[in-house]
Protein backbone atom coordinates (compact mmCIF):
# COMPACT_ATOMS: atom_id res chain seq x y z
CA UNK A 1 0.00 0.00 0.00
CA UNK A 2 1.60 3.44 -0.76
CA UNK A 3 1.47 6.42 1.24
CA UNK A 4 1.01 10.12 0.14
CA UNK A 5 4.42 11.28 0.12
CA UNK A 6 4.30 14.81 -0.19
CA UNK A 7 2.82 15.58 2.76
CA UNK A 8 3.56 16.07 6.30
CA UNK A 9 2.90 13.80 8.97
CA UNK A 10 2.83 14.24 12.63
CA UNK A 11 6.18 12.23 14.31
CA UNK A 12 5.64 12.85 17.70
CA UNK A 13 4.84 15.82 20.71
CA UNK A 14 7.60 18.28 21.10
CA UNK A 15 8.62 17.28 24.43
CA UNK A 16 8.59 13.25 23.43
CA UNK A 17 12.39 14.50 21.91
CA UNK A 18 15.36 15.23 23.85
CA UNK A 19 18.86 14.32 23.86
CA UNK A 20 17.79 10.71 24.32
CA UNK A 21 17.52 9.11 20.69
CA UNK A 22 14.15 7.64 19.99
CA UNK A 23 13.07 5.53 16.97
CA UNK A 24 9.42 5.48 15.15
CA UNK A 25 8.24 3.84 11.89
CA UNK A 26 6.55 6.40 9.86
CA UNK A 27 4.99 5.41 6.99
CA UNK A 28 6.96 1.89 6.86
CA UNK A 29 10.62 4.43 7.59
CA UNK A 30 12.48 3.69 9.92
CA UNK A 31 13.06 7.24 11.70
CA UNK A 32 15.50 8.65 13.91
CA UNK A 33 14.80 11.74 16.16
CA UNK A 34 16.86 13.35 18.69
CA UNK A 35 17.57 17.00 19.39
CA UNK A 36 21.25 18.88 18.26
CA UNK A 37 23.13 20.29 21.20
CA UNK A 38 21.78 23.51 20.30
CA UNK A 39 18.18 22.43 20.93
CA UNK A 40 17.38 21.91 17.05
CA UNK A 41 15.36 18.76 16.18
CA UNK A 42 16.55 16.22 13.70
CA UNK A 43 15.71 13.31 11.87
CA UNK A 44 17.04 10.80 9.98
CA UNK A 45 17.06 7.16 8.72
CA UNK A 46 17.45 4.70 11.54
CA UNK A 47 18.88 1.91 9.73
CA UNK A 48 22.30 1.66 9.00
CA UNK A 49 22.83 1.15 5.33
CA UNK A 50 26.51 -1.68 6.36
CA UNK A 51 24.43 -4.40 7.97
CA UNK A 52 21.54 -2.87 8.88
CA UNK A 53 21.94 -2.53 12.26
CA UNK A 54 19.36 -0.04 14.11
CA UNK A 55 21.18 3.09 15.07
CA UNK A 56 18.53 3.64 18.20
CA UNK A 57 20.54 0.97 19.63
CA UNK A 58 23.64 3.17 19.29
CA UNK A 59 25.41 6.14 21.01
CA UNK A 60 24.69 10.39 20.44
CA UNK A 61 27.65 11.86 20.96
CA UNK A 62 27.54 15.53 20.33
CA UNK A 63 25.66 15.89 17.22
CA UNK A 64 26.32 12.82 15.93
CA UNK A 65 24.95 9.03 16.01
CA UNK A 66 27.28 6.38 16.49
CA UNK A 67 26.45 3.02 15.26
CA UNK A 68 26.16 0.23 17.63
CA UNK A 69 27.41 -2.68 15.43
CA UNK A 70 30.80 -1.41 13.86
CA UNK A 71 30.45 1.80 14.82
CA UNK A 72 30.09 3.92 11.32
CA UNK A 73 29.12 7.66 12.27
CA UNK A 74 26.36 10.09 11.16
CA UNK A 75 25.65 13.21 11.22
CA UNK A 76 22.67 15.31 11.74
CA UNK A 77 21.81 15.51 7.94
CA UNK A 78 22.56 11.07 7.63
CA UNK A 79 25.67 11.89 5.95
CA UNK A 80 28.26 9.52 7.41
CA UNK A 81 31.02 11.54 8.46
CA UNK A 82 33.78 8.41 9.78
CA UNK A 83 34.58 4.98 9.37
CA UNK A 84 36.75 3.77 12.09
CA UNK A 85 37.80 0.85 10.04
CA UNK A 86 40.63 0.44 7.35
CA UNK A 87 42.00 3.29 6.24
CA UNK A 88 38.84 5.21 7.33
CA UNK A 89 37.34 5.52 3.76
CA UNK A 90 34.12 6.62 3.85
CA UNK A 91 32.31 3.65 1.48
CA UNK A 92 30.61 5.31 -1.65
CA UNK A 93 26.21 5.98 -0.60
CA UNK A 94 27.24 5.58 3.13
CA UNK A 95 24.20 7.75 4.26
CA UNK A 96 20.46 7.56 5.74
CA UNK A 97 18.10 9.72 4.92
CA UNK A 98 17.57 12.94 6.41
CA UNK A 99 14.43 14.33 6.83
CA UNK A 100 12.66 17.99 7.09
CA UNK A 101 11.22 18.40 10.70
CA UNK A 102 8.83 21.48 11.59
CA UNK A 103 8.13 22.31 15.36
CA UNK A 104 4.56 23.83 15.33
CA UNK A 105 1.45 23.61 17.93
CA UNK A 106 3.68 21.10 20.00
CA UNK A 107 4.05 18.97 17.30
CA UNK A 108 6.79 17.48 15.79
CA UNK A 109 6.18 17.33 11.82
CA UNK A 110 8.40 15.44 9.49
CA UNK A 111 8.44 15.65 5.84
CA UNK A 112 9.12 12.24 3.76
CA UNK A 113 8.13 13.12 0.02
CA UNK A 114 10.55 15.27 -1.78
CA UNK A 115 12.51 17.62 0.26
CA UNK A 116 12.32 20.02 -3.15
CA UNK A 117 8.02 20.45 -2.60
CA UNK A 118 8.45 20.95 0.75
CA UNK A 119 5.32 23.28 1.78
CA UNK A 120 5.20 24.79 5.32
CA UNK A 121 1.68 26.00 4.51
CA UNK A 122 0.53 22.48 4.54
CA UNK A 123 0.37 22.16 8.13
CA UNK A 124 -2.58 22.62 9.65
CA UNK A 125 -3.91 24.33 12.34
CA UNK A 126 -3.43 23.09 15.71
CA UNK A 127 -3.14 25.86 17.44
CA UNK A 128 -5.71 25.15 20.24
CA UNK A 129 -2.86 22.55 21.63
CA UNK A 130 -0.41 25.12 22.97
CA UNK A 131 -2.80 27.89 23.61
CA UNK A 132 -2.61 28.33 27.40
CA UNK A 133 -4.82 31.37 27.37
CA UNK A 134 -7.85 30.07 26.39
CA UNK A 135 -7.44 26.76 26.54
CA UNK A 136 -6.13 23.56 29.27
CA UNK A 137 -4.65 20.95 27.36
CA UNK A 138 -4.11 16.91 27.90
CA UNK A 139 -2.88 15.02 25.54
CA UNK A 140 -1.36 11.65 24.79
CA UNK A 141 -0.33 8.93 21.99
CA UNK A 142 -2.12 5.55 21.37
CA UNK A 143 -0.67 3.03 19.04
CA UNK A 144 -2.88 1.01 17.46
CA UNK A 145 -2.98 -2.37 14.78
CA UNK A 146 -4.97 -1.38 12.53
CA UNK A 147 -4.68 0.96 8.94
CA UNK A 148 -4.79 4.77 9.09
CA UNK A 149 -7.91 5.22 7.08
CA UNK A 150 -9.60 2.92 9.24
CA UNK A 151 -9.01 4.94 11.73
CA UNK A 152 -10.20 8.04 10.37
CA UNK A 153 -13.75 6.50 9.21
CA UNK A 154 -13.98 5.86 13.18
CA UNK A 155 -13.84 9.87 13.46
CA UNK A 156 -15.00 11.20 10.80
CA UNK A 157 -18.33 9.09 11.36
CA UNK A 158 -19.56 10.24 14.12
CA UNK A 159 -22.37 7.82 14.72
CA UNK A 160 -20.40 5.34 16.17
CA UNK A 161 -20.50 6.85 19.57
CA UNK A 162 -23.96 5.58 19.89
CA UNK A 163 -23.14 2.26 19.98
CA UNK A 164 -19.72 1.51 20.40
CA UNK A 165 -19.86 4.11 23.06
CA UNK A 166 -23.13 3.23 24.60
CA UNK A 167 -23.76 4.81 28.32
CA UNK A 168 -20.34 7.05 27.70
CA UNK A 169 -20.16 9.16 24.62
CA UNK A 170 -23.61 7.92 23.06
CA UNK A 171 -26.99 9.47 22.98
CA UNK A 172 -30.84 9.41 21.40
CA UNK A 173 -30.01 12.80 19.87
CA UNK A 174 -26.72 11.58 17.77
CA UNK A 175 -28.65 8.91 16.64
CA UNK A 176 -31.30 11.37 14.97
CA UNK A 177 -28.76 14.32 14.32
CA UNK A 178 -28.13 16.36 11.25
CA UNK A 179 -24.85 15.20 9.11
CA UNK A 180 -23.69 17.56 6.86
CA UNK A 181 -20.36 17.08 5.36
CA UNK A 182 -18.37 19.30 3.30
CA UNK A 183 -15.60 19.61 1.11
CA UNK A 184 -13.15 23.05 0.37
CA UNK A 185 -10.00 22.11 -1.36
CA UNK A 186 -8.53 19.36 0.24
CA UNK A 187 -10.06 19.70 3.92
CA UNK A 188 -13.03 17.90 4.71
CA UNK A 189 -15.65 18.91 7.25
CA UNK A 190 -17.68 16.22 8.66
CA UNK A 191 -20.72 17.77 11.10
CA UNK A 192 -23.35 16.16 12.59
CA UNK A 193 -26.11 18.47 14.86
CA UNK A 194 -27.81 17.55 17.95
CA UNK A 195 -30.52 19.59 19.23
CA UNK A 196 -32.69 19.72 22.44
CA UNK A 197 -31.83 15.90 23.80
CA UNK A 198 -30.45 14.85 26.57
CA UNK A 199 -26.52 14.56 26.63
CA UNK A 200 -24.30 11.78 26.79
CA UNK A 201 -23.52 10.10 30.20
CA UNK A 202 -20.05 11.78 29.93
CA UNK A 203 -21.11 15.18 28.98
CA UNK A 204 -24.09 15.40 31.29
CA UNK A 205 -21.58 14.34 34.95
CA UNK A 206 -19.05 17.41 33.22
CA UNK A 207 -21.94 19.70 32.78
CA UNK A 208 -22.61 19.57 36.50
CA UNK A 209 -25.39 16.30 35.85
CA UNK A 210 -27.35 19.09 33.97
CA UNK A 211 -30.23 16.63 33.58
CA UNK A 212 -32.41 19.13 31.56
CA UNK A 213 -31.94 18.65 27.24
CA UNK A 214 -28.89 20.59 25.39
CA UNK A 215 -27.87 21.31 22.12
CA UNK A 216 -24.84 19.04 21.03
CA UNK A 217 -22.53 19.60 18.57
CA UNK A 218 -19.85 17.71 16.84
CA UNK A 219 -17.95 18.79 14.07
CA UNK A 220 -15.02 17.62 12.66
CA UNK A 221 -12.45 18.96 10.26
CA UNK A 222 -10.15 16.69 8.47
CA UNK A 223 -6.99 17.64 6.29
CA UNK A 224 -5.05 14.86 4.61
CA UNK A 225 -3.19 12.28 4.90
CA UNK A 226 -5.34 12.08 8.82
CA UNK A 227 -4.94 15.54 10.42
CA UNK A 228 -7.97 15.97 12.69
CA UNK A 229 -9.93 18.66 14.68
CA UNK A 230 -12.97 17.83 17.01
CA UNK A 231 -15.10 20.99 17.87
CA UNK A 232 -17.46 19.55 20.30
CA UNK A 233 -19.63 20.60 23.25
CA UNK A 234 -22.84 20.59 24.77
CA UNK A 235 -24.92 23.72 25.93
CA UNK A 236 -28.38 24.23 27.12
CA UNK A 237 -30.96 23.73 24.14
CA UNK A 238 -31.39 27.39 22.67
CA UNK A 239 -28.75 29.12 24.14
CA UNK A 240 -25.11 29.94 22.75
CA UNK A 241 -22.37 27.57 23.12
CA UNK A 242 -20.35 30.23 25.31
CA UNK A 243 -23.20 29.06 27.86
CA UNK A 244 -22.05 25.45 27.56
CA UNK A 245 -18.80 23.51 27.65
CA UNK A 246 -16.57 22.80 24.88
CA UNK A 247 -13.24 21.56 23.70
CA UNK A 248 -11.23 20.85 20.50
CA UNK A 249 -10.28 17.52 19.72
CA UNK A 250 -7.18 16.87 18.41
CA UNK A 251 -6.98 13.56 16.70
CA UNK A 252 -3.83 13.15 14.31
CA UNK A 253 -3.25 9.75 12.86
CA UNK A 254 -0.10 9.05 11.54
CA UNK A 255 0.74 5.59 9.81
CA UNK A 256 3.24 3.44 10.97
CA UNK A 257 2.78 0.47 8.42
CA UNK A 258 0.34 -0.70 6.20
CA UNK A 259 -1.43 -2.16 9.15
CA UNK A 260 -0.86 -0.09 12.37
CA UNK A 261 -0.77 3.72 13.03
CA UNK A 262 0.76 5.96 15.64
CA UNK A 263 -2.60 7.82 17.20
CA UNK A 264 -1.76 11.43 18.90
CA UNK A 265 -4.89 12.24 20.47
CA UNK A 266 -5.10 15.78 22.20
CA UNK A 267 -8.06 17.53 24.15
CA UNK A 268 -8.21 21.15 24.45
CA UNK A 269 -11.34 22.35 26.89
CA UNK A 270 -12.44 26.02 27.13
CA UNK A 271 -14.03 25.36 30.50
CA UNK A 272 -12.36 24.84 33.90
CA UNK A 273 -8.94 26.30 32.80
CA UNK A 274 -7.77 25.72 36.51
CA UNK A 275 -8.84 22.98 37.49
CA UNK A 276 -6.95 19.83 36.81
CA UNK A 277 -9.36 17.54 37.84
CA UNK A 278 -11.32 18.76 34.74
CA UNK A 279 -8.33 17.52 32.53
CA UNK A 280 -7.84 14.06 34.69
CA UNK A 281 -12.05 13.37 33.79
CA UNK A 282 -10.94 13.63 30.29
CA UNK A 283 -7.74 11.61 30.68
CA UNK A 284 -9.83 8.70 31.97
CA UNK A 285 -12.40 9.41 29.63
CA UNK A 286 -9.86 9.50 26.81
CA UNK A 287 -8.51 5.78 28.45
CA UNK A 288 -11.90 4.27 28.29
CA UNK A 289 -13.97 5.17 24.93
CA UNK A 290 -10.72 5.60 22.88
CA UNK A 291 -7.68 2.71 23.85
CA UNK A 292 -10.68 0.59 25.81
CA UNK A 293 -13.10 0.87 23.20
CA UNK A 294 -12.20 2.36 19.90
CA UNK A 295 -8.44 0.56 19.36
CA UNK A 296 -10.03 -3.11 20.43
CA UNK A 297 -12.89 -2.74 17.41
CA UNK A 298 -10.70 -0.94 14.55
CA UNK A 299 -7.66 -3.55 15.67
CA UNK A 300 -10.51 -6.90 15.72
CA UNK A 301 -11.94 -4.59 11.53
CA UNK A 302 -8.35 -5.11 10.71
CA UNK A 303 -7.46 -8.57 11.97
CA UNK A 304 -11.08 -9.48 9.95
CA UNK A 305 -9.81 -8.01 6.50
CA UNK A 306 -6.67 -9.90 6.65
CA UNK A 307 -4.26 -8.83 3.72
CA UNK A 308 -6.97 -7.53 1.98
CA UNK A 309 -7.55 -3.88 1.36
CA UNK A 310 -10.18 -1.69 1.74
CA UNK A 311 -11.27 -1.58 -1.77
CA UNK A 312 -10.93 -5.45 -2.41
CA UNK A 313 -13.40 -6.25 0.64
CA UNK A 314 -15.94 -4.33 -1.29
CA UNK A 315 -17.28 -3.21 1.54
CA UNK A 316 -21.33 -1.72 2.09
CA UNK A 317 -21.92 1.95 2.89
CA UNK A 318 -24.17 3.19 4.71
CA UNK A 319 -25.22 7.28 5.29
CA UNK A 320 -22.89 7.86 8.07
CA UNK A 321 -20.08 6.95 5.65
CA UNK A 322 -20.14 10.10 3.57
CA UNK A 323 -17.56 11.94 5.21
CA UNK A 324 -15.36 9.11 5.65
CA UNK A 325 -15.23 8.17 1.93
CA UNK A 326 -15.03 11.90 0.86
CA UNK A 327 -11.71 11.77 2.67
CA UNK A 328 -10.84 8.19 1.19
CA UNK A 329 -11.60 10.12 -2.32
CA UNK A 330 -9.08 13.15 -1.72
CA UNK A 331 -6.54 10.39 -0.36
CA UNK A 332 -6.72 8.63 -3.86
CA UNK A 333 -6.77 11.47 -5.88
CA UNK A 334 -3.63 12.44 -3.94
CA UNK A 335 -2.07 8.87 -4.97
CA UNK A 336 -3.24 9.63 -8.39
CA UNK A 337 -1.47 12.46 -8.68
CA UNK A 338 1.84 10.85 -6.99
CA UNK A 339 1.90 7.95 -9.44
CA UNK A 340 1.37 10.39 -12.50
CA UNK A 341 4.34 12.62 -11.71
CA UNK A 342 6.67 9.84 -10.76
CA UNK A 343 6.07 7.84 -14.02
CA UNK A 344 6.64 11.74 -15.81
Amino acid sequence: MPFVRNLWYVAAFTDEIGRTMMERTICNEPVLMYRRENGEAVAIGNRCPHRFAPLHMGKLIGDTVHCPYHGLVYDHQGQCVDNPHGKGIIPKGCAVPGYPLMERHGLIWIWIGDTERVDESLIPDFSCLTDTRNFATCKGVIHMQANYELITDNLVDLSHVEFLHEGILGSEAIKRGKHIVKQTGLTVQSDRWCPDGLAPPAWDAMFGNYGKPVDHWLNMRWDPPAHMLLDVGVTPAGKSRDEGIWVYGTDIITPETETSSHYFWGVSRAYDLDKPEAGEVWEKAIAIAFDGQDRPMLEAVQKMMGKDSFDEMAPIHIEPDTGGLRCRRVISNLLKEQERAQAA
